[in-house]
């Protein structure tokens, strides 16, 4: 039987991106809300050094899991994921960019796919 996550923070997230997909048609919600319900064991993990390699200075990066300490940030973009770890924070806040959760970022900007660089 599929239980889904018992994190109630990323239950929440999911509910909000259910949600967010059906009123705007934004099939990336749905997407990221599937890719949250994956088990822990398989979720994505990514470092700095790639959300570096695949941004450019202003983008907003999303990381449908969660942001590791590994490589550094060598330009400010905003991160968008649903945890960090606490060392990746600190390179993230360190270099002048920001870090937000998922569920965070929703509540700010809701309509702004187009800005978005799903990274995973």
């Amino acid at each position: 039987m599929k239980t889904g996550p018992t994190n109630p923070e990323t239950r929440e997230t999911i509910c909000l991106l259910k949600r967010l997909s059906t009123e705007n048609k934004g099939r990336v919600w749905k997407k990221i809300a599937v890719e949250l319900e994956r088990p822990s064991r398989i979720s994505r993990a990514v470092n700095l050094s790639r959300i570096s390699a695949y941004t450019n200075k202003g983008d907003i990066a999303l990381v449908p899991g969660k942001v590791l300490s590994m490589g550094k940030l060598s330009h400010e973009v905003t991160v968008v994921a649903s945890s960090f770890s606490r060392q990746a924070l600190e390179k993230i806040t360190g270099s002048g960019s920001k870090a937000v959760l998922i569920k965070d970022y929703i509540k700010q900007a809701p309509n702004e796919l187009d800005k978005l660089k799903v990274i995973g």
